[in-house]
């Protein structure tokens, strides 16, 4: 039981052998012969009772910091760890609020885009088709993209809408491997959608197979039309190829400068190649001096179910859809089309020196492809091997223009 004594102000409690005392405040804490643990003796006015209670005293005076007079100091460390668990949840809904503030943005962004693109399109039984007939087979595939948007959306290795320029869009997503060993080959991947739907999220499955195989890849995003026309595009991808090229090998990032690929999928895939051969170009007429990347720095470019001879695609593009007078808005003019085809660019007499520059090609393609042909990789491939490039041409039976880049 517990037992109670009268003390006044210059008495002092009795203290059995081998126990010590440890005041501070209203508070005497007597250490027991049970090292590590006390009986508490609490003041309550002029008297005290003794509590039948254990606690460890070296947890309670690591809590604590004591001044001379034995009077209670707030804890440095304490405080620090509160205000550095404030700094992160204020980072942390900072963060939230500008990712709210930016898809709001895109949102807005989209919508105005695509009313004008139906100004342009106006009403068409063929665009009409197609696009339902994308929407169905979207939807056939949901189960498989829910699991791929909660892995872009909720993965921690994935850092996305980093910006590499100043213009809307200007944006590429960031796929890092966890674990291997560094430094890590990289792909630069540069997303279809018939130059007016591509997105930089569309690259999520082949980036996320990638990733597991210690491969980083970097999505970049564009502009489409009509936010921008070919050269923009073009302009887009050539200064998100020179920003990843000149940041791959941060040690944040992992990356290998000395392997960097370069990989485009349907309008990707030609505007990456008119970006590659613009370049090396550049650097015949131009010199090195003020370019932000060179073609000898991209290791290999893959190009999957390209158009590379926009002139001979373009009656094959308004049977399916994507009208002659859109398309040639999209190239700016006819000038544009011929400027912006890969093939003829090749045959130019003055790229005759900027071959030598290129990197190893590879044209992958579908022979069931029938949004773009799969003799438009024949025909380019022959056209960069009579000039003395180094191309190889895959060709897959069966394969549709999806099909290569879903499975």
């Amino acid at each position: 039981m517990p037992s109670s004594v009268t003390a006044n102000s210059e008495s002092s409690p009795v203290v059995a052998p081998q126990e010590m005392d440890v005041s501070y405040g209203s508070r005497s804490v007597r250490r027991a012969s049970d090292p590590g643990y006390t009986r508490v003796a609490v003041h309550d006015r002029e008297e005290i009772e003794e509590v039948d209670t254990v606690i460890n005293v070296d947890d309670l005076l690591r809590s604590r910091q004591f001044t001379s007079d034995g009077a209670p100091e707030r804890s440095l460390a304490g405080e620090e760890y509160g205000n550095r668990t404030c700094s992160e949840r204020q980072d942390s809904v900072r963060s939230l609020t500008e990712e709210v503030q930016h898809i709001a943005s895109e949102t807005s962004l989209i919508t105005r885009l695509s009313l004008t693109l139906l100004r342009f399109l106006g009403v068409g039984t063929r665009w009409i088709a197609k696009f339902i007939r994308l929407g169905v087979y979207a939807l056939c595939l949901m189960p498989g993209f829910i699991q791929v948007m909660y892995y872009y959306f909720f993965s921690k290795n994935i850092q996305r809408s980093l910006v590499y320029g100043d213009h809307p869009r200007n944006r590429f997503d960031l796929f890092l491997p966890t674990g291997g060993h560094k430094p890590r080959p990289a792909v630069i991947f540069v997303t279809g959608g018939a130059w007016v739907i591509g997105y930089k999220a569309w690259g999520a499955l082949l980036a996320r197979q990638l990733a597991e195989r210690n491969i980083i890849v970097a999505c970049i995003d564009y502009r489409n039309f009509p936010q921008g026309s070919v050269s923009d595009m073009v302009s887009d991808v050539s200064r998100g190829i020179g920003h990843l090229c000149q940041n791959i090998g941060d040690p944040n990032i992992g990356g290998d400068p000395n392997k960097i690929y370069l990989v485009g999928q349907s309008a990707g895939a030609h505007l990456g190649a008119c970006a590659l051969l613009l370049q090396a170009e550049k650097q015949i007429t131009d010199g090195t001096a003020g370019l932000t990347w060179i073609s000898s720095q991209i290791k290999a470019y893959v190009a999957l179910s390209g158009g590379y001879n926009l002139r001979n695609l373009m009656e094959h593009f308004d049977r399916r859809g994507l009208y002659k007078s859109l398309f040639l808005r999209i190239m700016k003019d006819e000038e544009g089309l011929t400027r912006f085809s890969p093939e003829c660019i090749v045959r130019s007499p003055s790229f005759r020196d900027a071959v030598a520059l290129l990197p190893p090609i590879t044209l992958v393609h579908g022979t069931a492809d029938y949004s773009i042909p799969y003799e438009a990789s024949v025909e380019f491939g022959e056209t960069l091997k009579s000039v003395g490039a180094t191309v190889s041409t895959l060709l897959y039976p069966g394969k549709t223009h999806t099909d290569l880049f879903l499975q």
